[in-house]
C-alpha cells in the first residue's frame, strides 16, 4: 500500500507543513498498529488532534522493542543503531530506500548546494566495520554522487588522508570531511593543518574511545588544529530518515520536511513549538515507520525552529551517535 501523500513530502512548503503532518498522522494511526495502540493508551476519550503540538509522539525506545511499520511490507533494508554491548539496539524497518536517498540528497542540496561541487571524504572508523548503518549508507551515496576521484572512505589511514587533503587544498577544491567525533579528534592531533577549502563536519560519536567532551570543547579543538572559523555538525539517528545540519556553534536547522518541538519532561502531552525541554521530532520522510518521535535529547528550540542539543535525559540509553555531550 502506498500513502497518497508520499509525493508531497519533499516539496512541502512551510505554510503547508502542518496540514501534511496531520494527514500523515491519520495515515499512520490507521496503518501502524503499534502507534495506534500507543495513541489509544495515551489519550483520553475525546481528545482531538488538530495541530502539531497535539499530535502524539512515539517514545524512541519503541524502536528497540517493536517493529515500527506503517502498512505491511518486507523491508528493503533494516537500519540498526550502533549501541553498546550493554544496550539493545534500535532497528528501523525501511520500506523504500529511495525515500531515504531523496531525503539526504535533497537536504544536502538545501543546505550546501549540489553535491557534485564537493569532494566528499568520510572518516567513519567503527561504523564502516559494521553493517546496517544509515550514516555509512548516506556518506557512501554522497561520495558516489560527488563523482570526484579523491572522494572516499578512510578508516585509520590518517597519513593517506592528510596527503589527500593537502592535495585538495593546493588545488582549491571544495571538500567535505565528515566524520565521527573520535576519528576527527584523533586525526586532528596527529595531522594538524590549515584547511581553507575544507568543511569539517562532526556527526557525534565517542563510543568510549576517548574521554567525553562537550560539543563546544570538540569544536574548539578542531578549529585550533585546522585553523577553522567554524565546525559544522550533522544531527541524525537510526530512527529518522532525515538529518538536520548546523553551520556552526551547534545550532541546527531542519530541512523543509522535518521539524523539532519540545515537550516538558514531567508531562509528555505538554508539547510546545519553541522553548526548552525534551526534543520531539517530526520527520515526514518516516512515512512508512513513524513520523512523530519523542527523543531523549534535551535542548532548546527557537521561534524560527532552529534547535540546540544540550544533553540527554537521565537514565536514557547511550548510543553510538549520542555519546557526544552537547555544550551550552
Amino acid at each position: 500500500m502506498i500513502c497518497e501523500t508520499e509525493d508531497k513530502i519533499f516539496t512541502v512548503e512551510p505554510a503547508d507543513f502542518e496540514q501534511l503532518a496531520l494527514e500523515i498522522f491519520h495515515f499512520q494511526y490507521n496503518h501502524n498498529l503499534i502507534y495506534q495502540q500507543y495513541v489509544k493508551a495515551l489519550f483520553t476519550v475525546g481528545r482531538e488532534v488538530r495541530s502539531l503540538n497535539t499530535i502524539p509522539f512515539l517514545p524512541i525506545s519503541f524502536f528497540k522493542t517493536h517493529e515500527i511499520k506503517s502498512t505491511v511490507f518486507e523491508p528493503a533494508i533494516i537500519f540498526e543503531s550502533s549501541g553498546t554491548t550493554q544496550t539493545r539496539n534500535s532497528r528501523h524497518f525501511v520500506k523504500d530506500l529511495g525515500i531515504y536517498r531523496q531525503s539526504f540528497l535533497k537536504a544536502w542540496e538545501q543546505f550546501y548546494g549540489p553535491v557534485q561541487e564537493w569532494c566528499v571524504i568520510g572518516l567513519l572508523p567503527s561504523y564502516l566495520e559494521r553493517q546496517h548503518s544509515s550514516l555509512v549508507l548516506m556518506v557512501d551515496e554522497l561520495i558516489k554522487h560527488s563523482r570526484h576521484p579523491s572522494s572516499g572512505f578512510y578508516l585509520y589511514d590518517y597519513a593517506a588522508l592528510a596527503q589527500v587533503l593537502a592535495q585538495l587544498e593546493q588545488a582549491g577544491q571544495k571538500t567535505l570531511l565528515i566524520g565521527v567525533t573520535f576519528g576527527l579528534l584523533d586525526f586532528a592531533e596527529r595531522y594538524p593543518m590549515p584547511l581553507k577549502h575544507t568543511m569539517v563536519m562532526e556527526t557525534g560519536g565517542m563510543k568510549g574511545r576517548r574521554q567525553e567532551m562537550t560539543r563546544h570543547e570538540v569544536h574548539e579543538a578542531l578549529k585550533a588544529a585546522f585553523q577553522l572559523e567554524v565546525v559544522h555538525s550533522e544531527y541524525g539517528m537510526t530512527e529518522l530518515l532525515s538529518q538536520a545540519y548546523s553551520t556552526g556553534h551547534g545550532i541546527f536547522s531542519c530541512p523543509n520536511w522535518m521539524r523539532v518541538l519540545v515537550r516538558q519532561e514531567d508531562d509528555p502531552l505538554d508539547v510546545r513549538l519553541s522553548g526548552s525541554g525534551v526534543l520531539n521530532i517530526i520527520d515526514l520522510a518516516n512515512i512508512y515507520s513513524c513520523s512523530f518521535i519523542a527523543t531523549d535529547d534535551v535542548g532548546t528550540v527557537d521561534a524560527a525552529g532552529r534547535f540546540e542539543v544540550q544533553g540527554r535525559m537521565d537514565n536514557s540509553d547511550i548510543r553510538g551517535c549520542n555519546l557526544l555531550l552537547a555544550g551550552l
